[in-house]
C-alpha cells in the first residue's frame, strides 16, 4: 500500500501566535491584517525579524533581515517581542491534535511536524479527507492557519506544503514532480542553500527539472556526496521515517545576544547566572545530571570561542553548574569586550542518584537540590519570576535568560 505522509507547516508562525494570543486578551487589532512582525527590540542592536505578515511581506520586509533594514522598507512596520513560552504552547496544543490521528508525529521544528498516516485509512478516511480536517480544526479549534503537504515521503510532502500558502492542503505526488516541483527555482529544493546555488547556475542549472536531469557524475565530481542527495531529491527520492516519539536529548543549552556592552567578569558573572538557570531548569525537567559544561563567548569584533570541562561527577545543582561555569569563564577570558553569552550542558545521565566523592558533605548538596526543586516548583506554580536572586536586583540583567514557560517542566506535575 502506497505510504501516505503528511508535513504541516504553521503559515508565519510567531506572527499568528502572537496575534491569537493579542485577540483572546481583548486587543482589536489583528496583526495579521496590517505591516507587522515579531522581532527584537527596535531600540537593541542586532534584533532582526523573527516571522512577518503577509501585508509586511508586500513591502519586501524579509524574515531574518536587521529590524533597522525592515523600518526603512516601511517605517510603519509594527514590531512585537517575541515570546517563546507562548509559542511552545501552541506548538504542543497542535502537536496534540496530530497525535489524534496516528501514534507516528514528528515534531520537525517549532512550527513543523510530519505525520505518517499510512494505514489509518480504515480508521479515519481517506487521506487528503483527513489532511483538510486536520487543517480545518486547527484554525477552528486553535485560532491560526496551517499549510499542509500530502505525499509518499517527507521530502515530497514539505515540497508540497510550500507550493501554496496560507491555509492550503496541496498534493505532490510522485507522478506529479514534473508539474509541480521541476519548474520552480533550484533554490526552492530543500537542502539547496546559498552556497549550493551558485555552483549549480554556474553549471546552467536554473530549476529544479534542471537539476534532476543533470548527469549524475557530473554533481558528483563539482559537489561530492551532497550532489548526489540534491539529484535524489529533485527526482523525489527520499526514504527516511517519521520518527515518532521524542527525540534522544543530546544537551540543554541557552544563550544570549547581550544589549550592551559588558566590559567587567561581575557583569558577564550576572548573565552566566541568568543563563544556567534556566539550562538548569530545564535539565531537571528532563530528569538528567550533567557530566559536560561548556561555556560560548562572542566578543564585540565578533570573535568567537568556547571552553568545556569535563565533570567527575554529573549534577544537575544550579549552583553547581553556575560555579564550573564562572572557573570556565575565568580560564579563557581575555578582558575583551563581551557582545554574546552561552552556556550548555551535555554527557546528559538519567536519574537523580549522585555518587558522593570523599571530600564532598552530602547534605550540602541536599540542601541546594531541595532549594532549586522547591523554586522550581514555585515558578511553575505561578510565573517564571516570582521568584529571583537577589543579586538581580537593581541590575540591567534580566534573570532566566531565555525564559522558562510550563513546556519546560513536563515531569515535575508531582511536586505540586
Amino acid at each position: 500500500m502506497m505510504k501516505a505522509i503528511f508535513h504541516i507547516d504553521v503559515n508565519s508562525a510567531y506572527l499568528s501566535w502572537e496575534a491569537k494570543d493579542r485577540l483572546e486578551k481583548g486587543e482589536t487589532l489583528d496583526l495579521r491584517t496590517v505591516p507587522s512582525a515579531v522581532g527584537g527590540d527596535p531600540k537593541k542592536r542586532h534584533g532582526i525579524i523573527l516571522a512577518k505578515s503577509l501585508p509586511a511581506k508586500k513591502y519586501g520586509i524579509k524574515t531574518g533581515e536587521s529590524l533597522p533594514e525592515a523600518f526603512n522598507k516601511y517605517p510603519g512596520l509594527i514590531v512585537v517581542p517575541p515570546n517563546y513560552g507562548l509559542y511552545m504552547q501552541c506548538s504542543h496544543q497542535m502537536n496534540e491534535i496530530f497525535n489524534q490521528y496516528s501514534p507516528l508525529v514528528q515534531r520537525y521544528s517549532v512550527d513543523e511536524s510530519f505525520i505518517d498516516y499510512s494505514n489509518m485509512e480504515h480508521l479515519f478516511g481517506d487521506p487528503l479527507k483527513v489532511a483538510h480536517e486536520i487543517k480545518d480544526r486547527i484554525k477552528n479549534e486553535l485560532g491560526f492557519t496551517v499549510s499542509v503537504g500530502v505525499s509518499t515521503n517527507k521530502l515530497l510532502a514539505k515540497m508540497a506544503s510550500d507550493l501554496k500558502k496560507p491555509d492550503a492542503v496541496v498534493t505532490l505526488y510522485p507522478e506529479e514532480i514534473p508539474e509541480k516541483m521541476w519548474p520552480l527555482p533550484v533554490g526552492d529544493l530543500f537542502m539547496v542553500g546559498r552556497r549550493t546555488k551558485p555552483k549549480l547556475e554556474n553549471l546552467n542549472i536554473e530549476t529544479i527539472g534542471d537539476l534532476a536531469n543533470t548527469e549524475v557524475e557530473l554533481l558528483r565530481n563539482v559537489l561530492k556526496s551532497h550532489g548526489v542527495q540534491i539529484w535524489n531529491y529533485a527526482n523525489g527520492i527520499e526514504n527516511s521515517e517519521v520518527s515518532g516519539g521524542p527525540r534522544e536529548v543530546k544537551g540543554i543549552g541557552n544563550s544570549t545576544t547581550i544589549p550592551y556592552d559588558v566590559h567587567t567578569k561581575e557583569e558577564a558573572y550576572l548573565v552566566l547566572l541568568s543563563l544556567t538557570e534556566t539550562v538548569a531548569m530545564r535539565l531537571r525537567a528532563g530528569g538528567f545530571s550533567a557530566g559536560l559544561v561548556s561555556i560560548g563567548i562572542k566578543t564585540s569584533s565578533f570573535f568567537y570561542y568556547s571552553h568545556q570541562r569535563k565533570l567527575e561527577i554529573a549534577t544537575d545543582s544550579t549552583q553547581e553548574l553556575y560555579e564550573i561555569a564562572k572557573e570556565l569563564f575565568e580560564e579563557v577570558w581575555a578582558g575583551e569586550v563581551i557582545r554574546h553569552l552561552g552556556v550548555r550542558v551535555s554527557d546528559l545521565k538519567e536519574g537523580g542518584m549522585r555518587q558522593l566523592t570523599l571530600f564532598e558533605e552530602a547534605g550540602e548538596y541536599q540542601r541546594h537540590q531541595r532549594i532549586d526543586r522547591t523554586i522550581d516548583a514555585l515558578r511553575l506554580r505561578y510565573e517564571p519570576t516570582c521568584v529571583f536572586r537577589g543579586c538581580f536586583a537593581n541590575t540591567k540583567i534580566k534573570p532566566l535568560q531565555g525564559g522558562v514557560g510550563e513546556e519546560d517542566y513536563p515531569m515535575m506535575s508531582s511536586l505540586l
